[in-house]
């Protein structure tokens, strides 16, 4: 099994997916990705991913990109009856309603609090930040036990 990775070592997203691989015991081809040089735009990255976006994986030919898809795909694929993500339609439903919030709610209002003050130099929105925290507590509710 050969899968190469396309991330960027600083990028929450990738990270999910070294985290899954890791707990799989998947070895991944690590290829870095340099957002700030334009690394996405290039025409051999682009026929990967026309979205130009990481983390993006190539398994035997196939191309996938969004870390929650690549993390299930690699559960799906090399994970057999992992906890990671169950066969059990209530348990699976349970770990896709935390994948959907950390997509819908907790990723974005990381980004919107953090990313205009870390690459825009921008001083810290306290309403931003008021939806993060609360975010943060859904997430505290649903690790509680």
């Amino acid at each position: 099994m050969s899968i190469d990775l396309y991330y960027l070592p600083a990028s929450a997203p990738c990270r999910v997916v070294l985290l899954v691989a890791a707990a799989l015991d998947i070895q991944l081809n690590l290829k870095l990705v340099n957002l700030m040089d334009g690394d996405q735009f290039k025409p051999d990255f682009l026929k990967l991913n026309p979205q130009h976006t990481v983390p993006t994986i190539v398994d035997d030919g196939f191309s996938l990109w969004e870390s929650r898809a690549i993390s299930r795909y690699l559960v799906n694929k090399y994970g057999g009856e992992s906890s990671l993500y169950p066969q059990d339609p209530k348990a699976r439903a349970l770990v896709d309603l935390r994948l959907d919030f950390d997509l819908g709610t907790l990723y974005p209002r990381f980004g919107e609090y953090f990313y205009p003050q870390a690459f825009g130099g921008a001083k810290a929105d306290e309403a931003k930040l008021k939806k993060l925290e609360e975010a943060l507590v859904f997430l505290n509710t649903f690790l509680e036990g």
